[in-house]
């Protein structure tokens, strides 16, 4: 058994995470709209019947779905009969986009307006992932200036660039837009062109109404022949081997916009409302949420945890170090339990990871395969927590994997590389002599030490002389033969002529009670090969 004496660090991370595993499911998707906390103030009292503005602005990323679902809640809560979305976007995650359009396209008793807006600070854009959730709602509205489109899905290459996506991805996201645009009266063929660079859009005159068709649709009709459909081209309106974007002039000719609003009086002015406005907007909370949630932070937490863990487990009794590797994991988990992402699995598999490396460093000797899978479980729990899935389906998804498990791994290696440099280097720098006992013991109670080091055993209930290991001087062990009290791994226990010291094993595990020989000694290292 190893003598650490520190398991206080990873019984407190097992608390942790079992406090968590206790906690009301509905934290894991924000409180609802009766929970004072989660309440940003709003212009005036809520008025039933009124119409309600949520502002979806910037990157489309997991924070702004808990926002927009808690901010919708709300609304529905007081009784809004309209909610605004004003968006302003070039877009975002593909995965949180589809989340807001799921909780969009559930809203039922308000009528959801999308209305893109051109202010003094909006960029007056409904790009990609925005235009998707623009096709969520009824009604749409554009300020003059403003432009919608661009929605086909994008990967991020080697070099950092932006590529397009495969089809697989493009398809499915294709799919989603056409049946939005169908659900919401929307004209199906913009949604498509918009996400498909293939797709060739017509406007055309059909027994003299004018729609918008695709060229397969149209070519289907123009072969229905006399007597049949009476079809007239008018023009292109998105050729093949671009993407569909318009502006707000041609989004009410094509049907799309519902109108032009270029403030909010003339947009409750076309919906016909009336009363109060209520408007939400992102608090403090969830600023903080967002950059904790985001990949960088979250690598540094994990670094900043597992580096404290380290020096916590190498410092006596519990202290800074301790709560802060704490800290630092409550965030990870913390943040991923307010976007939805942890659940009982995470906290489970945490659990079981942080139990199996508390065995190997506490019980087992050496490191071994129990060590390195309650590593490997830990950071499975991390990847999960940053992810609202467990196995992936969608293209975007296995994309979402990747990107999650190369911020953990970076996370991992670079703690690990900060570990073995502090171990190295810990004892010459500066800021670590607060983790080190610098005193000398050179008066004791029974008298002065001896220059061997031992101190005289007057007191009847020391058995004999007791070493200060402080005092040995370890070059002296150099050559000196003894016997291994624990399996080198490489790092255990020997024996030499009684006295009990840390030693590493030369290239090689040996086994306890074998008979090694110290051939290096380097400050307080001492490394032995077996006789």
């Amino acid at each position: 058994m190893k003598d650490t004496g520190k398991p206080s660090i990873l019984w407190g991370l097992l608390s942790l995470a079992a406090a968590f595993l206790l906690l009301p499911p509905s934290l894991a998707a924000g409180a609802g709209p009766d929970t004072p906390g989660d309440l940003p103030a709003a212009e005036s009292s809520p008025v039933s019947g009124g119409a309600w503005i949520i502002p979806i602005r910037g990157d489309i990323e997991p924070s702004l779905a808990v926002f927009v679902r808690r901010e919708g809640r709300r609304a529905q809560a007081q009784g809004a009969r309209h909610i605004i979305f004003e968006i302003d976007t070039f877009g975002g995650r593909v995965d949180t986009a589809l989340q807001i359009t799921s909780f969009i396209t559930s809203i039922k008793n308000a009528r959801t307006v999308a209305w893109v807006n051109n202010g003094d600070e909006s960029m007056g854009v409904s790009w990609s992932a925005g235009a998707l959730i623009a096709f969520s709602c009824a009604d749409i509205f554009m300020a003059g200036g403003t432009s919608m489109g661009a929605a086909a899905p994008v990967t991020v290459g080697p070099g950092g660039a932006a590529e397009a996506a495969g089809e697989k991805t493009v398809a499915a996201v294709r799919s989603q837009m056409a049946a939005l645009a169908e659900r919401n009266g929307h004209p199906p063929g913009i949604a498509l062109a918009m996400v498909d660079m293939d797709v060739e859009l017509w406007e055309a005159a059909v027994d003299g109404r004018t729609q918008i068709l695709t060229a397969e649709e149209l070519g289907r009709l123009e072969k229905a022949g006399p007597g049949g459909t009476t079809v007239e081209r008018i023009g292109v309106i998105s050729p093949p081997g671009k993407l569909l974007s318009l502006t707000s002039g041609e989004a009410v000719r094509y049907g799309l916009a519902r109108g032009i609003a270029d403030d909010r009086n003339g947009l409750l002015a076309a919906l016909g409302v009336t009363a109060e406005i209520q408007e939400s907007s992102p608090g403090f909370t969830d600023q903080i949420v967002s950059l904790l949630s985001s990949g960088p932070v979250q690598a540094l937490l994990i670094i900043l945890g597992l580096v404290m863990i380290f020096l916590e487990i190498n410092t006596p009794g519990f202290g800074l170090p301790g709560v802060a590797a704490i800290m630092c994991f409550l965030a990870v988990f913390g943040s991923g339990l307010l976007l939805g992402q942890v659940g009982s699995l995470e906290l489970i598999l945490f659990l079981i990871g942080a139990g199996l490396l508390a065995v190997e460093i506490f019980i087992l000797p050496g490191f071994g395969v129990v060590g390195i899978s309650g590593i490997v479980l830990i950071g499975l729990s991390l990847i999960l927590s940053m992810q609202d899935f467990v196995l992936p389906r969608f293209a975007w998804e296995w994309d979402l994997l990747g990107r999650n498990t190369v911020v953990v791994c970076i996370g991992i290696i670079a703690a690990v590389f900060g570990i073995v440099v502090i171990a190295l280097l810990g004892p010459r720098i500066r800021i670590f002599d607060r983790l080190t006992l610098q005193t000398r013991i050179t008066e004791t109670a029974a008298g002065s030490l001896t220059t061997a080091g031992f101190v005289p055993a007057e007191d009847p209930l020391i058995a004999g002389p007791v070493r200060i290991e402080n005092e040995v001087d370890y070059h002296a062990l150099a050559g000196k033969t003894g016997v291994a009290v624990t399996s080198l791994r490489p790092v255990g226990k020997a024996d030499f002529q009684g006295q009990m010291y840390t030693v590493e094993a030369d290239n090689a595990f040996i086994e306890a009670g074998t008979t090694v020989t110290v051939t290096a000694v380097q400050g307080n290292q001492i490394t032995v090969r077996r006789v």
